[in-house]
C-alpha cells in the first residue's frame, strides 16, 4: 500500500479585520447593562485579537459592516447570503491556492465548506483557474463544520493509496461571518463573536516531502449529540455552539485517547488542535496532557484569525509543519456537529 504524505499547506484570509466592529454590534445588542458588561469580560478572555471578514468593517459603535450587508432595518436573507458567497469565495480560494504553490499533475480535487452552497460550485471555478484536465476527479465535503478539513485529508489519502500516481489538492474555505445574527442573547453573541472567514489549500500525494499521513480516526459523542448543530434557517444559517462543549470533549476524550495515538501523549511532540475557543483548547490539554507548550500554534491561531471552521486547523498545521523538525510524530484534530471528533496521526520527513 501506497504511502501518503502531506506536501504542503498554503492559508489566506480576506483583507477586512473586523473583531473590533462585530464586538461592538455585539455589546449594542444587549439591552441590560449588566449584561454588556459582563459579555465584556467574556470577550476579553476569549484569546482573540483579530477577525478577518470578505466584509469591510463598520464605523462607530453598533455599526455592524461597511457594505450595508447587515442593515439596522433587517438582516439579509438566505438567498443574499448565498450570493454574497458565490460573489466572494473564488477570490478567496485563489489567494489560498497562490500561498500554495502552483500544483502540478492535479487529478483529485476535494472542496470542503459549511457556510455557501451554489451548483456549478467552488471546484469549477479552481478548476478553470488552474485549467485542470477536465477529467479530473471532483469532490465536495459540505454541512461537517469545523472537522471537515480531517475529513478531506482522509479522503485524499484514500485516492492516494487507490493511486499512487495520484495529486490531490484538498481547499477548505468559509466564509463565517456572512451568518451573523440579530439577536440579544449574550451566549449566542458569544458564538458569533469567535468566527472569521478563511481557506486553506493542501496538497495530498505519494511524494516523500511534507508529513507521511499515519492514520485517522474518528470519535462520535452521542450524549452531546446537540452540542454543536448547524441548520438552514431563513434568515441564514442557525448555529448552536453550547457552553457545555469544553465540559463534554474534557469528559469523553481521555477515554478515547488511547484508541486515537495508539502510545502515550508524550511521544507526540506536535499537536494541531482545532481552537474551537479559549476554552476548548483549556479543555483539551486537561485531557489529553499533551507535551508543555503544544497548543501554542492553535492559541496563535485563535488570537490571529478566531475559529474560521474548517480551515483553521490547516492553519495551525501549516504552522507547526513550518518549523517542526524531520521524525517529529503530531496529531491533528477538529470537533464538529455531532458532537464529533476527527483525528489524524503523521510524523514529519
Amino acid at each position: 500500500m501506497a504511502e501518503v504524505f502531506l506536501n504542503r499547506v498554503g492559508t489566506a484570509v480576506p483583507p477586512h479585520d473586523v473583531h473590533r466592529c462585530f464586538r461592538d454590534f455585539a455589546e449594542a445588542m444587549i439591552p441590560d447593562p449588566r449584561g454588556r458588561r459582563a459579555f465584556g469580560r467574556m470577550a476579553d478572555r476569549a484569546g482573540i485579537s483579530r477577525r478577518w471578514s470578505v466584509l469591510p468593517a463598520g464605523v462607530g459603535f453598533g455599526s455592524v459592516d461597511g457594505s450595508g450587508f447587515y442593515p439596522a432595518a433587517g438582516f439579509p436573507s438566505t438567498g443574499r447570503r448565498m450570493a454574497r458567497y458565490e460573489a466572494e469565495a473564488p477570490a478567496l480560494a485563489f489567494a489560498a491556492l497562490d500561498a500554495l504553490g502552483p500544483p502540478s499533475g492535479i487529478t483529485h480535487l476535494i472542496v470542503a465548506s459549511c457556510t455557501g452552497f451554489v451548483a456549478p460550485g467552488l471546484d469549477h471555478a479552481i478548476c478553470a483557474r488552474l485549467r485542470l484536465e477536465e477529467s479530473v476527479c471532483r469532490t465536495a465535503i459540505g454541512f461537517m463544520g469545523c472537522q471537515a478539513a480531517i475529513v478531506a485529508l482522509r479522503s485524499a489519502a484514500d485516492a492516494v493509496r487507490a493511486d499512487p500516481t495520484a495529486r490531490v489538492l484538498v481547499v477548505n474555505l468559509e466564509l463565517c461571518t456572512l451568518h451573523l445574527q440579530a439577536s440579544p442573547e449574550i451566549e449566542q453573541l458569544l458564538c458569533f463573536l469567535l468566527f472569521g472567514d478563511g481557506c486553506s489549500a493542501a496538497l495530498v500525494s505519494a511524494e516523500p516531502s511534507g508529513a507521511r499521513i499515519e492514520g485517522f480516526r474518528a470519535a462520535l459523542l452521542p450524549e452531546a449529540a446537540e452540542q454543536i448543530s448547524w441548520r438552514i434557517g431563513d434568515d441564514g444559517f442557525d448555529m448552536v455552539l453550547s457552553g457545555e462543549v469544553p465540559r463534554a470533549l474534557g469528559r469523553a476524550l481521555p477515554q478515547r485517547l488511547p484508541a486515537i495515538l495508539g502510545d502515550d501523549p508524550a511521544a507526540f511532540p506536535i499537536w494541531a488542535v482545532h481552537p474551537g475557543g479559549r476554552s476548548v483548547l483549556d479543555a483539551v490539554e486537561e485531557a489529553c496532557r499533551p507535551p508543555p507548550g503544544a497548543l501554542a500554534h492553535s492559541r496563535a491561531v485563535l488570537d490571529a484569525h478566531g475559529n474560521m471552521s474548517s480551515p483553521t486547523v490547516m492553519f495551525v498545521l501549516r504552522a507547526a509543519l513550518d518549523e517542526a523538525l524531520p521524525g517529529r510524530r503530531g496529531v491533528a484534530m477538529a470537533f464538529g456537529p455531532g458532537l464529533s471528533a476527527e483525528t489524524m496521526r503523521f510524523r514529519t520527513v
